[in-house]
């Protein structure tokens, strides 16, 4: 059976030596002033953090992919063997309200603490952490845009986790495409409406782990515009409030069915069905969009959260099962006595393995570097400081979605090769992690989407100005280390592929500008966004590299830790650094190679024009 252990040095590493995290949090009198800004404490809440997962989650990794959920005649569902005990003991220990608002029951911790909790969360069991994950996401929408009598009402309840939350967008014929919805709401006259449609997969949509569920719904208003601008966004419990707040009568929303799923067999990924169900508006009428994308951002970061997790938690197992398994004859031989060595020895072995660790350990940084953006974008009492991180979030999270959950999911699929046809047997639970880590590419806006999204409307639309902030950044360490004994040839590789995706950007904008333009951004943006996310991690690298280097000198590597650092980032920049070279071909090559005749490639008959 598989094994975690939560990666306690190294987020500690990112978090004081590379984000110098308590000094910032200190300039933020919503922390300063809930007293969470503390460095000994945060280290105490993870430490309790690892306990928990470590103790309660990991053992149920496995009974949830076997049993998966089951749904009843009545539409009810019931959650794998211990999933229901282990969250009620998460929920009274406070975990569902780290970094909430006080005044709804919150502890007010940051929101990079609760980053490595949902980290490790995803290591030890991803299906289950979803349960958290989306009503977390329920209670920042409502939060952001709930009327008071609803956050006052509903806050509470998500915050204490006796009531867990959804989101509801998707349906059967409408996945990204959210502007053709037909779920429709109706006025009942007295402030509420009737919520009437199907929505499918629901994470989270069913369960017996809380006494209520929270639906967040995306529904079209009689008489509203069609198309995005059309539509708002409804609160639809599933058992309406009573008076004092108890769950009351069933609302007119069932579960019609459980997907059955490549992975994630623990989550139950609902078929809801709403029949005139009673909803509640959230935020303003034909905002919705607005609305629930205050939700996305934050569920598209517990997605590549989740890459990261599962990438970390199957490098884990891979590395401690190839210091086992003896195949082979290693020269100079590590094993004289037996006859053959430890695999670990092998030169692909190694490039699995580190591939797996730099991946991780760069995600790492990227994704706590990015919390602590979002706190400072919400809690930093200079507008300046919070406008920048603001754009510094909104540049990083299509990023971090799609090319954590990519590298995730790539090192799940390498971690199992180590294993060799071990990795393919269940009882290893390798396979597990590379069903599990598939999805993560998918939900949540495809990465396709994310790549679109981060090309269209990050980068180009505004002009480039939020990657020349950036990029200005970038330029400013490459500048200071570009003739560092040890990482200038780091900072000079850094220095021309920054310069590069500039470059590139100016090709792609000048290209959508032109006849068939929107082709051209479209072929472009996934190797960008691949490109573009090398260019983040190789910059965390050389700073990481840089500090490590630094403690060595000053002789504070007695467990060998920050060497570890200083032949990583060699290995990153050596091996993974330079698919650049190859994404930077890809993306000149634009739409000209996809444009083929549609009758002879794919035998396809239409009626467009110059087709």
């Amino acid at each position: 059976m598989p094994t975690y252990k939560a990666p306690l040095r190294d987020m500690k590493f990112v978090m004081t030596e590379l984000l110098g995290a308590e000094q910032q949090l200190q300039q933020m009198p919503y922390y300063t002033g809930n007293e969470t800004a503390d460095g000994d404490l945060m280290d105490q809440v993870l430490g309790e953090a690892a306990r928990f997962v470590e103790g309660e989650l990991v053992a149920l990794n496995r009974v949830g992919d076997q049993e998966g959920c089951v749904r009843h005649d009545n539409g009810e569902v019931t959650t794998p063997t211990g999933f229901k005990a282990a969250y009620t003991k998460y929920r009274q220990a406070g975990w569902t309200a780290l970094d909430a608002d006080p005044a709804y029951g919150g502890q007010g911790m940051p929101h990079l603490v609760s980053n490595a909790l949902v980290e490790m969360l995803n290591s030890a069991n991803v299906a289950w952490g979803m349960y958290p994950g989306l009503s977390h996401g329920a209670y920042t929408a409502l939060h952001a845009v709930g009327s008071d009598e609803l956050k006052d009402l509903y806050l509470p309840k998500l915050v204490s986790g006796e009531w867990t939350g959804t989101m509801c967008l998707t349906e059967p014929h409408a996945g990204t495409d959210l502007g053709i919805i037909r779920t429709k709401a109706t006025e009942n006259g007295d402030g509420t409406y009737a919520i009437t449609g199907t929505k499918i997969f629901i994470s989270a949509g069913e369960h017996d782990m809380a006494e209520n569920i929270l639906h967040l719904v995306l529904a079209r208003l009689e008489g509203s515009p069609q198309g995005t601008k059309g539509i708002s966004l409804f609160l639809v419990p599933k058992y309406l409030p009573t008076a004092d707040g108890k769950p009351g009568d069933r609302n007119g929303v069932v579960c019609g069915s459980l997907e059955h799923k490549m992975g994630i067999h623990g989550n139950a990924t609902a078929v809801l069905n709403f029949d005139g169900a009673k909803g509640f508006l959230v935020g303003e009428i034909n905002k919705g969009m607005n609305h629930m994308f205050i939700m996305m951002n934050a569920a598209r970061l517990g997605t590549g959260l989740q890459g990261l997790g599962l990438g970390e938690v199957a490098y884990q197992n891979a590395l401690a099962y190839a210091k086992d398994r003896l195949q082979m004859r290693h020269e100079p031989r590590v094993n004289p006595a037996e006859n053959a060595d430890p695999i670990l020895v092998h030169p692909d072995v190694r490039r699995m393995l580190l591939t797996g660790k730099a991946y991780t350990e760069a995600g790492r940084a990227m994704a706590m570097w990015l919390a602590l953006s979002i706190d400072t974008e919400h809690h930093h009492p200079d507008e300046g400081k919070r406008q920048e991180a603001a754009d510094l979030v909104a540049l990083l999270t299509p990023i971090a979605k799609a090319f954590m959950t990519d590298n995730g999911f790539n090192v799940a699929v390498q971690s199992q090769q180590v294993f060799g046809g071990h990795g393919y047997i269940q009882e290893w639970g390798m396979e597990q992690f590379v069903r599990d880590a598939r999805i993560g590419q998918i939900y949540e806006g495809t990465n396709g989407i994310q790549s679109l999204d981060l090309l269209g409307r990050k980068v180009l639309m505004d002009g480039g100005k939020k990657l020349q902030k950036l990029a200005a950044t970038l330029q400013e360490f490459v500048d200071e280390h570009e003739g560092d004994e040890h990482i200038g040839d780091y900072a000079t590789q850094l220095g021309k592929a920054a310069q590069q995706l500039g470059s590139l950007t100016m090709v792609i904008g000048q290209k959508a500008m032109q006849e068939g333009g929107a082709s051209e951004v479209n072929a472009a943006a996934v190797d960008y966004l691949r490109f573009f996310g090398h260019v983040v991690y190789g910059y965390l690298w050389a700073r990481m590299a840089k500090i490590a280097q630094d403690n060595i000198d000053a002789g504070n590597d007695r467990d060998g830790f920050y060497l570890a650092k200083v032949q990583t980032a060699k290995f990153y920049f050596a091996r993974l650094f330079p698919e650049t070279k190859a994404l930077a071909a890809t993306i000149k090559a634009g739409n000209e190679s996809l444009a083929v005749d549609d009758r002879a490639v794919f035998g396809w008959e239409h009626g467009l024009v110059n087709a």
